[in-house]
């Protein structure tokens, strides 16, 4: 068979799971305006657990299903927060659901965002955003998020006092504030609140398909694919790490210095591994440069490739680490391991002597590359 029919082979079996992956959906129809809000009992990120009835008291609750990761879902989120502000004193409850099995989530799908989809996760998300309404967790067995049908991230359902639905879809019209023309759940909730129709009762919504835990099989195969990734270790010299430090690339450059008998080195690379899957999709890329002697390269070549490391690494081509040190960064000590951060055109932009914090590094990361879509 030739290259072209394997190709239309190949496109041919993915469409057919698209196809199996929409059928298996079926069962999650998105309810429809006037249908009866749907009962939970779901945990949230303060520790407690809330039910429907925890907000019977409101003339009106708002039910958003929105998650951390997704760059559409992060730019609502001062919006959502807003509408849960603005109504909070007119009889208005504001409830936020992640529908989100994080175990169905992809590495290369977190390249806007510093935290997935756990209850974990969510509970700092919660915490950097200074969020004020409930924050509830579906992802285990998304019985709920079913019930109610949520076709993207975000996507806001408003019910009446008799919880009966009066709106269903986004937020409003635009994922960028200046540009909103129609402030769609804003305008639901008013008019409900005035005793009038809603004007429009049901729009389209636009953001990250929900991750129903029938996607675990596409983390496997990603994982899967990276680990066939070739792992490559180059030699290089004071020159070549000048030149990598000084970063002429139009990427956010991650470099790394490390040994394989540090063993803080050793604890911490698998982060390493993982945040160049995520980010890597982007204008990112890491790295690595050990510090093991010239003629100890096959064993650390063994250790990457045990990682999986199919970033750029390099090995230092001269036993004397004071040149290494002073090629690297005039403000390294000199202790392992160290960490740079480097935007284009040479601005160190984090620096870390010793074990690096994760999420600290996705932060610093992702608040360089931006949440949103451009």
């Amino acid at each position: 068979m030739n290259r072209n029919r394997w190709t239309f082979v190949a496109f041919l079996l993915i469409f057919l799971g698209t196809l199996v992956n929409a059928s298996a959906f079926d069962g999650a129809r998105t309810i429809e305006i006037g249908d009866a809000a749907p009962d939970f009992n779901l945990p949230g990120v303060d520790g407690k657990n809330y039910r429907l009835s925890d907000f019977a008291d409101a003339a009106i609750l708002v039910v958003v299903f929105t998650c951390n990761h997704c760059p559409t879902a992060q730019a609502y989120e001062r919006r959502i927060q807003s509408l849960a502000d603005d109504y909070r004193g007119k009889g208005v409850a504001l409830v936020a659901i992640s529908p989100n099995d994080p175990k169905a989530v992809r590495l290369d799908e977190l390249g806007y965002t510093d935290l997935s989809d756990s209850l974990d996760e969510m509970k700092i998300r919660a915490k950097d955003r200074s969020f004020t309404f409930p924050y509830l967790y579906d992802g285990d067995e998304q019985k709920v998020s079913r019930a109610y049908g949520p076709m993207a991230t975000p996507h806001v359902f408003i019910f009446d006092k008799d919880r009966k639905l009066r709106y269903a879809g986004r937020v409003d019209d635009s994922e960028k504030p200046d540009k909103v023309r129609s402030s769609d759940a804003r305008n639901a909730i008013e008019a409900l609140l005035a005793g009038s129709p809603v004007p429009a009762d049901k729009t389209k919504t636009f953001g990250c398909s929900i991750k129903w835990s029938d996607k675990r099989s596409s983390v496997k195969s990603a994982f899967d694919h990276w680990a066939n990734e070739p792992v490559l270790l180059d030699v290089i010299d004071e020159k070549g790490i000048q030149a990598l430090v000084q970063n002429d690339s139009k990427k956010l450059r991650l470099i790394n210095v490390w040994a394989t008998w540090c063993g803080p080195c050793i604890i911490e690379f698998p982060e390493l591994v993982t945040i160049n899957r995520m980010y890597r999709g982007r204008d990112f890329e890491l790295i690595t440069i050990s510090a093991d002697a010239p003629e100890k390269k096959d064993e650390a070549l063994a250790f990457l490739k045990k990682q999986q490391a199919s970033s750029r690494n390099y090995i230092f081509s001269v036993e004397n680490k004071y040149k290494l040190v002073d090629a690297v960064d005039k403000e390294w000590p000199g202790a392992l391991p160290y960490t740079l951060l480097i935007e284009p055109g040479g601005k160190v932009i984090y620096r870390v002597l010793g074990e690096l914090s994760p999420l600290d590094l996705k932060k610093a990361i992702v608040g360089r590359l931006g949440r949103y879509y451009p």
